[in-house]
């Protein structure tokens, strides 16, 4: 238990996360949301990998493996192939702005989840911080216009399809107690080898991907992205919550990365950013924060 190291890992991840919605962006101007993604878990399995190499675990791996091929089996279908196929599917229809702030709501759709999946109940407070946050992504999505028209409905049904998907995955991930890394590479492997299924049906659809005449951008973009988005940095976030002695403290830090999100993505991408996406995102964060107290 060391809460100043906690504190630098998990600022590490916060400020890495915090790059991603940009990189999302700058990768789709060169990939396909497949193309993007099959990189990026490639990457991040190889990263598990080295990972365990240098903890010398792979025995423990090896057994997970073995046990619970089945349970890996769902898990790496719904993330990273499901999961971030449709969050990239999102960010490519969406400004940068608004698919990463409706991405923050994911903590909510895991809350409403757990209600029939669990036998939660929700309490009063609870409910209100939904409807909080909610009314930030309503916000969000129509830019405070009433002209529904202009709402490009398509991405946002798929920034909230994709919260329910990374809910879905958590909840089911309520009772395993596996070690976090030999689960994240597990989930992994068996989400590249769903990938390699998923590519090999899109280019029987002929829908043209083809891997060996990528640019060199789009190559390192996803490199950055399976890196900084799923595997050091999950890497770093586990690490800040086992040294933590005040894990309350560590997670508030969380609420600090779409803020900065905003700025790069302001003076990298260029996007003007809205009003109503600060206060959506206001919102959104107030009614996440009411939600874990």
């Amino acid at each position: 238990m060391d809460q100043r190291k906690a504190i630098f890992y998990a600022l590490a991840a916060v400020l890495l996360w915090s790059t991603v919605a940009t990189a999302f962006k700058l990768a789709l101007r060169y990939l396909t949301p497949l193309q993007l993604l099959t990189i990026a878990a490639f990457t991040s399995l190889l990263t598990f990998a080295v990972i365990l190499s240098v903890q010398q675990r792979w025995r423990e791996v090896w057994q997970v493996g073995r046990e619970r091929f089945g349970f890996y089996a769902l898990q790496g279908f719904i993330n990273p192939a499901a999961y971030y196929w449709v969050l990239f599917a999102a960010y490519n229809q969406l400004p940068a702005q608004q698919a990463q702030a409706i991405n923050y709501t994911w903590a909510i759709t895991m809350s409403l989840l757990a209600v029939p999946f669990l036998h939660q109940k929700l309490t009063a407070k609870e409910l209100f911080a939904m409807l909080l946050a909610y009314a930030g992504v309503f916000l969000i999505a129509t830019g405070g216009n009433w002209d529904f028209a202009q709402t490009n409905w398509i991405g946002i049904g798929l920034a909230l399809f994709s919260t329910l998907l990374w809910a879905s995955y958590w909840l089911i991930n309520t009772k395993n107690t596996d070690k976090p890394v030999p689960a994240l590479f597990w989930c992994f492997a068996w989400g590249s080898g769903w990938l390699v299924l998923f590519n090999l049906l899109s280019s029987s659809a002929d829908s043209g991907i083809n891997y060996f005449n990528l640019s060199w951008q789009g190559i390192w973009a996803g490199i950055y992205v399976g890196l900084f988005e799923m595997g050091i940095t999950f890497f770093l976030w586990l690490t800040a919550m086992r040294l933590a002695t005040k894990t309350a403290q560590i997670s508030t830090l969380i609420f600090l990365s779409p803020f900065i999100s905003l700025i790069l993505i302001y003076f990298i991408l260029g996007e003007t950013i809205q009003i109503t996406t600060l206060i959506g995102l206001s919102l959104i964060c107030v009614g996440l924060y009411r939600l874990r107290e």
